[in-house]
């Protein structure tokens, strides 16, 4: 399974904390505001919506063209996602049962954390995620535990044959777990464990709940290449890529060899 080299020179421009402490600003904003959230009410929440709502809107504004698009787009995709897939669906459900304003943003948050954790981790290491959760998968559903995990994976491993940035896929379905982990933990939300139009049963929360986080990433690109077509990462998929930083910047380079197509 391919692997993504990013290149820390291209980081977008932004004036919020950069390095080391970019990331630790995401992660501590995603966890504490699900702690403040649950702790402390009822103004924890509206405290929350507001922290994360600034951070986001501080990364629009500092961004310009396929850059501010693609957080646009995330944040349009998150926000349908969430309604199809908790109030359609019910596929989950919120503490006080409604989604709160601080969570499709809280995507983006996520996904650009798992952008820079892509770009901190050795490829190598990514590599081997899925290798590594397939016996744990193969386990949850032969148990019984969450008969939904081989459907969840089968389309992480879609995305990671096909779609364009797949260590950041690795990456995120690391960080997805943890975060569901520690928010069904909380008692922010709870999976649903039944049966959702006869489909198969989930855990609470599901093994493989990062599969989405990897169709939200795919849906992105693809919209800010139908915006920006000029992007090199609009290029066939059957071409190896060699992206530098964030997919979603539109400087990837690649290069079509025969073996790769083959």
């Amino acid at each position: 399974m391919r692997t993504l080299a990013f290149n820390p020179s291209t980081l977008p421009s932004s004036r919020l904390p950069a390095g080391a402490l970019q990331p630790a600003l995401f992660a501590g904003v995603i966890a504490a505001g699900l702690a403040v959230d649950q702790r402390f009410q009822p103004w924890g929440q509206a405290a929350v919506d507001a922290a994360v709502w600034s951070l986001f809107l501080a990364l629009v504004w500092q961004r310009h063209g396929a850059e501010r698009l693609a957080l646009l787009a995330c944040l349009a995709y998150a926000s349908a996602g969430e309604l199809f897939l908790s109030e359609g669906l019910g596929l989950y459900t919120y503490r006080d049962g409604s989604i709160p304003l601080f969570v499709p943003p809280g995507h983006v948050l996520l996904l650009l954390l798992g952008m820079e954790v892509t770009r901190a981790i050795p490829k190598r290491i990514l590599a081997i995620v899925p290798w590594a959760t397939l016996p744990i998968v193969a386990a949850a559903a032969w148990t019984g535990i969450d008969p939904s995990a081989p459907y969840l994976f089968a389309l992480y491993v879609v995305c990671l044959r096909f779609g364009p940035s797949p260590s950041l896929y690795s990456a995120m379905f690391v960080l997805s777990l943890a975060m569901e982990v520690y928010g069904v933990w909380l008692g922010n939300w709870t999976w649903t464990t039944e049966r959702v139009f006869d489909g198969p049963r989930l855990h609470n929360p599901p093994l493989a709940a990062g599969a989405f986080y990897c169709v939200l990433d795919w849906l992105v690109i693809a919209t800010r290449n139908r915006f920006y077509p000029s992007c090199p990462s609009s290029q066939s998929h059957a071409a190896p890529r060699t992206p530098l930083e964030s997919p979603w910047a539109g400087e990837e380079s690649r290069v079509s060899t025969r073996s790769e197509k083959t």
